[in-house]
C-alpha cells in the first residue's frame, strides 16, 4: 500500500472501507481480501462443526465468504460491514442467500446485538483499525460473543506500532478479547497469524 494510502486510511479510520468498496465497484481499484473461499483458518476451525440451531455473527464481512461459509454449517448468520457498497455488492453476489447482510459500525453496533450471538468470527476487522481503536473495537467484539469468538489476525511482537494498515494485534491485544466474561480456550500462532478462541463463562449460582 502506498504512503498516502496509509495516511489516508490513518485519517479515515472507518469511512475509508465506503471508498474502497465505491472504487472496485466503479472499476478504480481492487479489494486485497475479495478472494473465492472462506478463511483457511475459519475452514479449519470449522471441522466437524454443526450449526445448526445457532446464531452466528460475522464482523466486517466483505463480500461473504466466511457467511456464506458458517451459513452452509447450518448456523442463522448475520453479517456486517460498515460500507453500504460492500453490503449492496455482496447481497447482489448472493441472492437467495439465507445470510442477513446487514450495514453497521463494529465501533457503535445494535444495541439488541449485546451477547445475542452464540458465535462470532472477527476476521481481521480490528487489525484494520489504526491501534488507538483497537481497544474500544475489541470490547465490542467481547460484547457481542454470547457463546464462543473466534479471532484471526496477522501477528505481531510488542514494540512500537506499525506504520500500517494493516496494524496487526500483539499478544497483549490479542488477550484483551477475553474482557467481558469471555476466558481464553486458545490462542496460537501459526505461520504469522492469530488465531484464538474465547468462550463465555457460565455465572454458577
Amino acid at each position: 500500500m502506498l504512503p498516502d494510502d496509509r495516511r489516508l486510511q490513518a485519517a479515515n479510520p472507518t469511512g475509508w472501507f465506503e471508498d474502497l468498496y465505491a472504487e472496485a465497484e466503479a472499476g478504480t481499484a481492487s479489494v486485497p481480501w475479495d478472494v473465492p473461499h472462506p478463511q483457511p483458518h475459519l475452514v479449519e476451525w470449522a471441522d466437524g462443526v454443526d450449526g445448526t440451531g445457532r446464531r452466528a455473527l460475522v464482523v466486517g464481512c466483505g463480500y461473504g465468504r466466511d457467511a456464506e461459509f458458517l451459513a452452509s454449517l447450518g448456523f442463522e448468520v448475520t453479517a456486517f460491514d460498515i460500507s453500504p457498497t460492500a453490503i449492496a455488492a455482496v447481497r447482489e453476489r448472493h441472492p437467495g442467500s439465507p445470510v442477513s447482510y446487514v450495514v453497521a459500525d463494529l465501533l457503535a453496533p445494535p444495541a439488541r446485538w449485546h451477547r445475542a450471538f452464540d458465535l462470532v468470527v472477527e476476521n481481521m476487522t480490528v487489525q484494520a483499525l489504526p491501534v488507538g481503536l483497537h481497544a474500544e473495537a475489541t470490547r465490542q467484539v467481547a460484547a457481542l460473543t454470547g457463546g464462543e469468538l473466534l479471532v484471526l489476525a496477522v501477528a505481531r511482537d510488542e514494540g512500537p506500532d506499525p506504520d500500517g494498515p494493516p496494524w496487526p494485534l500483539t499478544p497483549a491485544e490479542v488477550e484483551a478479547f477475553a474482557g467481558d466474561g469471555l476466558a481464553p480456550r486458545s490462542v496460537r500462532r501459526d505461520n504469522g497469524r492469530w488465531v484464538a478462541e474465547f468462550v463465555r463463562q457460565v455465572a454458577m449460582n
